[in-house]
């Protein structure tokens, strides 16, 4: 301490001041380092929630007495309370983004309720459980469902269901096999309503999986992802698991096709019916004369010569059909056009005698066992065109990143970066003012001022030029400065020795001495001017 308060009194003003804004800054730049260490490490909590349901979070944050913070739109706690504040507000419901599920009938009454209210409650719970489900998905960071539902008119018996899913992706955009998926949730959950009925749309406003376009690439898309799945559980049966590469390529029919044909053959003839049809015809001649006497009863000219005729005809008609073949085909899109199968497969390291090691292909008798397997597998047809290659070729052995978990300390501590760089500036700022304001002036030789009498102090013009003059007398006087370690000796102590080195012999000496006798002479000096 006194060693401290020499030196402040040895300080000048404008130093002195310079000193204690130096000490105060170092110290509210330590106090401020220790207090971002000690304080909680913040983490991200819940991040693009809607404000209604931010301000449940918020509230119910208050209400537990925890610390939080918010930037932006995202909300930040303590890192150590995160996951337990996620699981005690999930268990509350929230966050609940605007959308409600099932327990909007909790609160309706049987009083007051019309059958349209519950109806409206109804569907808007089924839609807030659905958007629900979907978000659920790591994909999906918001989504709103609507139901058109048929009205309950009995006029209106035809009326189907529809729905439209409006979603916003959380990265990446939504595929057509998630849209596609999307549609069967909504589908399923909905009497009535078919998956062509349902509608999804992203927030670009853009209709995602349309059915007229997509029908036939998913068709192929699903028919080479079962093909590849078949023929790799084959061939990794025989060759393990990593040892083969599995590409199929299928070419479907994209258009639709009716081919109606119609044959007749002409010598082929069947009997489909059989009309008979008889005729029988019956004539009587007379060839006496007719007279007055033939017209009488009993007269003689009714007894002459006479004749008799009959005809008979049968008719017989026979009805055939001739052979008639008549076809008709359809041809939907999804038919397999073309395909193309690719498989790689993975050889034998053989050692030599030398201890290299090589590589060695499958045989050929294998390889054309598993080309007959593989052919057998995707219905190969040669007559269609398809293509089967299969090559044993080396596969590098290439080692799975990442795969090992191992549990670290440092899973445990949470940094925020904002925080890390506050500390960083801080720290910065206290070492500048500790190595370049505070070290030099407390590392200053300590004057000594008052060491000095009063009656040794020099007048302004005896103070040294810095050259050596010789008076009439002879030999230097000795100084008249007195210092604590003792008194110098006069330059002229031995006669006969030269001043100039015997002076210099003495700055060598006591160079710290004499350094500061010039010193507070010049200051003295300074001051009286």
């Amino acid at each position: 301490m006194q060693q401290i308060g020499t030196v402040w009194a040895s300080l000048d003003r404008r130093r002195q001041i310079i000193v204690a804004g130096a000490v105060v800054l170092v110290f509210l730049g330590v106090l401020a380092m220790s207090r971002l260490v000690t304080a909680p490490s913040m983490t991200l909590l819940y991040a693009g929630l809607e404000s209604g349901a931010a301000g449940d979070i918020v509230r119910s944050l208050d209400q537990r007495g925890v610390s939080y913070e918010i930037r932006g739109g995202s909300i930040y706690v303590p890192g150590s309370q995160r996951d337990e504040l996620r699981l005690t507000l999930a268990s509350e419901g929230l966050p609940a983004n605007g959308n409600q599920g099932y327990e909007l009938l909790d609160t309706l009454s049987g009083f007051g309720t019309t059958s349209q209210m519950f109806d409206a409650a109804y569907w808007r719970a089924k839609e807030g459980e659905l958007a629900r489900t979907i978000v659920g998905s790591p994909h999906i960071s918001q989504a709103r469902v609507h139901i058109a539902n048929g009205s309950a008119n009995p006029f209106q018996r035809n009326v189907a269901p529809t729905a439209s899913v409006y979603l916003v992706p959380s990265g990446s955009q939504v595929t057509s096999d998630q849209a596609k998926a999307i549609r069967f949730l909504v589908a399923s959950a909905v009497s009535g309503l078919a998956p062509e009925k349902v509608t999804v749309i992203d927030s670009n406003g853009t209709v995602i999986g349309a059915q007229e376009t997509t029908v036939a690439a998913d068709t192929a898309d699903d028919k080479a992802r079962q093909l590849r799945e078949r023929v790799m559980r084959l061939v990794e049966a025989r060759v393990g698991t990593g040892n083969a590469v599995v590409e199929v390529s299928v070419d479907t029919v994209t258009k639709t096709e009716s081919i109606r044909e119609r044959r007749f053959d002409p010598n082929s003839r069947v009997a489909i019916s059989t009309d008979i049809e008889e005729r029988s015809d019956s004539a009587r001649n007379q060839s006496a004369d007719v007279t007055v006497a033939s017209n009488l009863p009993d007269g003689d000219g009714a007894g002459g010569d006479e004749s008799n005729s009959t005809a008979t005809q049968t008719r017989e008609r026979v009805n055939y059909e001739v052979s008639e073949t008549e076809l008709e085909v359809h041809n939907a899109p999804g038919a397999i056009k073309r395909l193309t199968v690719a498989v790689l497969v993975n050889g034998t390291q053989a050692v030599d005698a030398a201890g290299v090691e090589t590589f060695e292909p499958m045989p050929e008798a294998e390889l054309q066992a598993l080309r007959e397997l593989v052919a057998s597998a995707v219905g190969y047809d040669a007559e269609r065109g398809d293509v089967i290659t299969l090559k044993s070729l080396d596969l590098p052995a290439v080692e799975p990143q990442g795969t090992l978990a191992s549990s670290s300390i440092w899973q445990k501590v949470h940094f925020d970066a904002m925080s890390l760089i506050q500390m960083a500036v801080l720290a910065i700022v206290a070492v500048v003012l500790g190595l370049f304001v505070i070290r030099p002036i407390l590392t200053n030789p300590v004057t000594a001022p008052a060491l000095l009498t009063t009656d040794s102090i020099p007048e302004p013009d005896d103070f040294l030029t810095g050259e050596i003059a010789l008076d009439e007398s002879g030999p230097f006087q000795s100084l008249p400065v007195h210092v604590s370690d003792g008194d110098i000796p006069a330059l002229g102590a031995q006669i006969g020795e030269d001043p100039v080195d015997r002076l210099r012999e003495m700055i060598g000496d006591k160079q710290e001495e004499t350094v500061e006798i010039l010193r507070s002479w010049l200051e003295e000096s300074e001051e009286r001017v």
